[in-house]
């Protein structure tokens, strides 16, 4: 039986006990005779199919040598997912973006430190003039369709279906010739965050 949206609080307190019991190296027999539970109480909390009292809890910390907040450290922390659907990206103009030349954002997060932006890139149309990107953070290229020499820095690798390259943002890069067009790749871009 799984844990309900109605027991999101047990299940949270359950997954933590479960972990630092595992942490500790505890079976559920040891941290059940530390704490004074029966076993089948102590798995009911650890499958958030219980909810613990008050004194239940401090049992539990006292069991695990942990403070008494531990169990709920991770509660009310957020977690972001995004979902895009096969070919519904969000249509976005980045510098040098041009007829040609798309660029989908296919999710993002500015979550902790960190922004993450992934995008699917589609060049399709040959030009004598490349854009040169300079940005802080890091960026990941897979190819996925397509040939292209790109640039970073003053190196070039030519680029064809399943090959990769990660590197420093913060030098000029950019596609230098568009071999076999069209050219599909995905970029993620990471760089850091910080929340005023």
């Amino acid at each position: 039986m799984s844990a309900t949206a109605d027991n999101k609080l047990e299940a949270s307190i359950g997954r933590e006990v479960r972990e630092f019991r595992k942490k500790i190296g505890l079976t559920v027999a040891e941290l059940a005779k530390l704490a004074g539970l029966s076993i089948g109480m102590l798995s009911k909390i650890e499958n958030g199919l219980a909810s613990p009292s008050l004194a239940t809890l401090k049992a539990l910390s006292d069991g695990l040598n942990i403070p008494f907040t531990a169990f709920f450290r991770r509660y009310d922390e957020e977690r972001d997912a995004s979902y895009v659907p096969a070919g519904s990206g969000l249509t976005i103009e980045r510098r040098g973006t041009r007829a040609g030349h798309q660029y989908q954002l296919l999710g993002h997060s500015l979550s902790k430190n960190v922004s993450v932006e992934p995008y699917l890139i589609t060049l399709s149309d040959n030009s004598d003039v490349f854009p040169i990107f300079q940005h802080a953070g890091m960026e990941f290229i897979y190819m996925l369709k397509g040939k292209v020499n790109y640039r970073h820095g003053d190196r070039t690798y030519i680029l064809s279906p399943g090959d990769s390259l990660f590197f420093d943002a913060d030098v000029s890069h950019g596609p230098e010739e568009l071999i076999k067009l069209p050219i599909v790749f995905l970029s993620i871009i990471a760089s850091p965050h910080f929340p005023e």
